[in-house]
């Protein structure tokens, strides 16, 4: 016999009794507990700031909720005790956000700062939709704490809907240092110092605690996002370079030197390893500041041309190497004690003598200004070797009026004077002092009219030189207003291959200002850009992407981007394209789509919907939230 029907349920019926975990005052404290524990962190990452700001003061609004209904202590109904629960899952993920951007990985959060921001989101919806109809009334909480919240979650409603945004500058900078190899030039070394400076990753403290966070990810991946970790520690030992820092194991364990590899249980003193190498040191000697490290270690950094203490940054007063006899002897009987064998190390090669004396910075310089085209010539060439080489050399030329006097010689009429130059002020203009001199002194319509008219590598090191140029936001403009974009956009169009990734680069940085975005359309930019993902040699599909992606945010600009014709060529790299392809692609396409929805329907005839869903199931994170935002915008067309 069949059991008897139930009768449907009325919209008046109770809802069911809901599991309950724990007593209704163990829950409403639990809330207050992780509240309190997460507005502890008070510092967060650099990318991540604002977002942890705003989360940290909508916590901080539900704490007098929190507060009142721990003094009151209702019954809590089951709706109630649901919705409270459901906050409670939420501000559970808020702390492991603000935990994550208090003290993660610097580089892993400036690499997926779009799926960081993702948890920020779901944190916002999930707090939403735990407050969005909290019965107050039941819970006996005054009007002041229920205006306050309901305003709370008004807000956090506008701010799940806002569209991500993302520090292009940022991800240019990672994107070129992740695909260029290492640029003779310093062109790199530039933009590495730009993103060292701004994820703070320049001290070895900062570079120590980044390689303890990224260690934890890589445990916690398991073997997983083999590219990503790659991608991750190469940015690390990059960091490390330029910092001096000669340690690059970060899958070793950083307080553990290699002489003692047989012996993991024992507890070094920290005293006793060297800051730079973190080895244990066999010939302790103290810097002007202080500081103790191994010689061979510190005596390297200072011959690269370094006057600060490594682990301070101050300024060294002398370069003076004292040997630091106690704590040699410290570590001796240390050894001895513990039946430790210091690692012996091999004699220093004797340094070979050069025959020919060290160059005269300032009869170089001088000779610069000289009547004589060939002592100008010989001057040129040999100050672009020297400045090179060293920060040093940097500083003495700079020091002695080489900036000036190489300005005087871009307009020379030889071809090779003003590649030499215009090389010299490249190295010189990866010192941020050097920037100012170098535009202050009206070089930028110098090198703007080599860019147009020099030889083919005079062309590729103006480009690269107005790039380095315009890392300050003054000198975007100036360049812009000077003429830069159009030989920048015709080295793009017909310069070598290497002169095209420096025009790219430079475009970029440029075109993050809203003058520059009009500028470089009017000097044809799009056709340009269009040409270069043509040309599948190039390999700079992203490059002109991520360009094509700053311009579509200016309406002029995307009055001419936003043909059917290019909507077409962008399903096909969303299609057939390299994962990082996709990525550039989908959010391109977003960008119009949300602007022009006629564009999005004209790509959803081509099949897109059906690449859409699999992107958005197996594409990387930025991929994936893209095409989710393209099938919900494709949902409204």
């Amino acid at each position: 016999m069949p059991p008897p029907t139930q009768p449907p349920s009325s919209p008046d019926d109770p809802e069911p009794s809901v599991a309950r975990e724990m007593d209704d005052e163990d829950l409403v404290e639990e809330l207050l507990v992780t509240v309190n524990s997460a507005r502890a962190f008070a510092e967060f990452r650099r990318a991540q700031r604002k977002e942890c700001a705003n989360l940290l003061r909508w916590l901080q609004l539900v704490l007098p909720l929190l507060e009142e209904l721990r003094d009151a202590a209702p019954r809590l109904t089951d709706d109630a005790y649901r919705r409270l629960a459901l906050l409670g899952r939420a501000l559970a993920a808020a702390r492991r956000l603000l935990r994550s951007c208090h003290d993660g990985s610097k580089i892993y959060l400036a690499l997926e700062s779009e799926t960081v921001l993702a948890k920020f989101r779901s944190v916002y919806e999930k707090m939403h939709s735990a407050l969005d109809g909290m019965p107050y009334a039941e819970l006996a909480i005054s009007d002041e704490v229920k205006e306050q919240v309901e305003l709370m979650n008004a807000q956090l409603m506008r701010c799940k809907k806002r569209t991500d945004t993302q520090d292009m500058e940022l991800s240019m900078d990672i994107m070129v240092i992740l695909q260029n190899k290492q640029d003779e030039r310093n062109a790199d070394r530039a933009i590495l110092e730009r993103l060292a400076k701004k994820l703070e990753l320049q001290t070895l403290a900062e570079l120590r605690a980044e390689t303890k966070a990224i260690k934890k990810i890589i445990n916690e991946r398991n073997g997983q996002q083999g590219d990503s970790t790659k991608q991750i520690i190469d940015l690390l030992n990059k960091f490390k370079e330029i910092a001096g820092v000669d340690e690059k194991n970060v899958l070793g364990d950083v307080s553990m030197p290699r002489s003692l590899d047989k012996c993991p249980s024992l507890m070094i003193p920290n005293d006793f390893l060297c800051p730079i190498t973190l080895e244990i040191m066999t010939d302790p000697v103290i810097v002007a500041s202080g500081q103790t490290y191994e010689r061979r270690s510190i005596q390297k950094w200072l011959d690269s041309g370094e006057r600060t203490c490594p682990k301070t940054r101050q300024p060294l007063a002398h370069l003076s190497l004292a040997p630091n006899y106690a704590l040699k002897n410290l570590i001796l009987q240390w050894c001895e004690k513990n039946m430790v064998e210091l690692q012996k190390r091999e004699p220093e090669p004797a340094a070979e003598q050069d025959d020919k004396p060290k160059e005269d910075i300032p009869s170089l310089v001088e000779g610069l200004s000289s009547l004589h085209p060939d002592v100008q010539r010989k001057a040129a060439k040999k100050i672009r070797m020297l400045s090179k080489e060293s920060p040093e050399n940097r500083l003495l030329i700079a020091d002695n009026g080489g900036i000036p006097a190489l300005i005087g010689l871009l307009a020379c009429p030889d071809k090779k004077v003003q590649e030499n130059t215009v090389t010299s002020l490249l190295n010189l203009s990866i010192d941020e002092k050097n920037k100012l001199l170098i535009t202050r002194g009206g070089a930028i319509p110098l090198i703007i009219e080599i860019l147009r008219n020099g030889s083919a590598e005079a062309q590729e090191n103006s480009a690269a030189t107005l790039f380095s140029l315009s890392m300050l936001d003054e000198n975007k403009a100036a360049i812009g207003s000077l003429g830069g974009l159009a030989p920048l956009v015709e080295l793009l169009r017909n310069g070598t291959a290497r002169g095209k990734k420096d025009a790219a680069t430079a475009i970029f940085n440029l075109v993050l200002t809203p003058q520059n975005k009009a500028r470089a359309t009017q000097a044809g930019i799009v056709p340009a850009l269009l040409r270069v993902i043509d040309d599948k040699g190039l390999g700079m599909v992203d490059e002109a992407l991520s360009i094509f992606l700053l311009l579509s945010s200016h309406a002029a600009c995307r009055a001419e981007i936003g043909t059917t014709a290019f909507v077409e060529k962008l399903v096909r790299l969303i299609k057939d394209g390299t994962p990082k392809n996709k990525e550039c692609a989908l959010s391109v396409l977003l960008e119009l789509g949300t602007n022009s929805k006629p564009l999005l329907v004209h790509g959803l005839r081509f099949g897109l919907h059906e690449d859409l869903s699999k992107i958005a199931k197996n594409g990387t994170s930025r991929a994936q939230r893209k095409a989710n935002s393209l099938i919900q915008l494709a949902r409204k067309c």
